[in-house]
């Protein structure tokens, strides 16, 4: 048995009170079936600006009637503080997922982007520290490393933004540790790769790579990549996701509290890779399918040209064991996906 196998019996034995900010998005929603379906208590909140309530839905949907009454709801904003304040409430362990994602959206609007990831942020971290919350986790992301060339990403050595959004992470992580080091507030931070899977939203104009293609195969139109191709990112199945968070969470490691991790798997995959092992996924399930036309493009502003994690402190501090490589995620991944898009 691992450490994550241990910590989830032990949860299952002596339950504990979650927030989730964000719930009704990707992460957020599969966050709140792991720990429903783990016999946790879990109040989540969330605006729907970017969360769904059709992701509620299915996750009621796999869990007990009796575990989906260990759910309580907020509907507010971060970035009203007295709503913070409620939703931190008697909570044990914060889980903030809550933010406006995506490079494009941050260089078109920053000003909402800053509202949101910082000003909210902070809302966050205050409410949490003022509820003596026992840990604060919050998702960071490898948008930090910004121009640092250095492969795989070490979680100490990062560059120069290259997108507001990245700003925001980056100020994300300063708050972190100043309030660790002037409250004594446990907080961690994960910085997430690229994260796919289950309910991860394939609509949209800033909608993650994986659900756009998969969605576009399926409705035989052409896809496209920026770039070459030779473009690379680490690809992180939410199964990992899940496990950082509960271990960042309850880890009683001294030497764990108040750092920031990378969750990934270090092992990098073209675009053009990524592209080749969809589409073979796809025509074994949907063998009608046609043969997509496939174009690159420019390459897109702010992006990084190569994304790899080292994930050792993790491994060493945490005990994080992937359980999931790339192909092994895709292909669990891949049933929801073609369902959910039919």
């Amino acid at each position: 048995m691992n450490t994550y196998e241990q910590i989830l019996t032990q949860l299952n034995e002596n339950p504990k009170t979650w927030l989730i900010t964000g719930v009704a998005g990707f992460i957020g929603s599969n966050l709140l079936e792991t720990l429903l379906v783990n016999n946790q208590k879990v109040v989540g909140l969330d605006n729907f600006s970017t969360g769904h309530q059709h992701n509620f839905d299915q996750v009621q949907a796999i869990v007990s009637s009796e575990q989906w009454d260990n759910f309580t709801f907020i509907e507010g904003d971060i970035r009203d503080l007295k709503t913070c304040e409620s939703a931190c409430n008697g909570v044990d362990f914060v889980l903030h997922q809550a933010a406006l994602g995506s490079v494009p959206r941050s260089i078109e609007d920053p000003i909402t982007t800053n509202e949101n990831n910082i000003s909210g942020y902070l809302n966050m971290l205050v409410a949490a520290k003022n509820a003596k919350v026992s840990r604060f986790v919050y998702a960071a992301s490898s948008s930090t490393y910004g121009d640092h060339p250095d492969l795989p990403k070490v979680e100490d050595k990062i560059g120069s933004p290259l997108s507001p959004y990245a700003v925001t992470k980056v100020v994300n992580e300063l708050y972190a540790d100043v309030f660790a080091r002037t409250y004594g507030f446990k907080a961690i931070g994960l910085r997430y790769f690229n994260i796919f899977g289950q309910r991860q939203d394939p609509n949209g104009a800033y909608a993650a790579v994986i659900p756009k293609w998969v969605a576009s195969i399926m409705a035989n139109e052409t896809v496209y990549i920026n770039g070459d191709g030779e473009t690379s990112r680490d690809f992180c199945y939410i199964e990992n996701v899940m496990q950082m968070n509960i271990l960042a969470a309850t880890s009683e490691n001294e030497e764990a509290a108040n750092q920031v991790y990378n969750v990934a798997l270090n092992h990098r995959t073209t675009l053009t890779e990524l592209f080749h092992f969809i589409q073979d996924k796809l025509k074994a399930r949907l063998p009608e399918l046609k043969e997509t036309e496939l174009l690159y493009r420019d390459f897109r502003a702010g992006d990084v040209r190569h994304s790899q994690a080292d994930i050792s402190k993790a491994q060493t501090l945490l005990g994080y064991e992937p359980s999931h490589v790339i192909d092994e995620g895709l292909e669990e991944a891949m049933d929801w996906y073609v369902n959910d898009l039919k």
